[in-house]
């Protein structure tokens, strides 16, 4: 993440409730990521969690950086999309 975005999320997590539940689902799959790295070996049924994690945490991202969006000046907005 950018530090604009970390700012922001600093700033409005304590008061967007739907922000800070997906800051937290965001943690928690990359926790879970994490212990499956860990591992030497991956079982299919391992690999198929991760692949899911995976989908979630992105989606969760998405879902963030569209949040944020509502947070960000017009010129951060258009800086953010490239």
């Amino acid at each position: 993440m950018e530090k604009r975005d970390l700012e922001l999320i600093e700033k409005y997590s304590p008061v967007d409730e739907e922000l800070r539940r997906y800051l937290e689902e965001h943690r928690s799959y990359e926790e879970i990521l994490g212990n499956l790295s860990k591992k030497s070996y991956l079982s299919p049924e391992d690999e198929l969690e991760e692949k899911r994690v995976k989908k979630l945490k992105l989606r969760g991202r998405d879902k963030i950086e569209e949040i944020l969006s509502k947070y960000r000046t017009p010129h951060e907005q258009k800086s953010a999309q490239g």
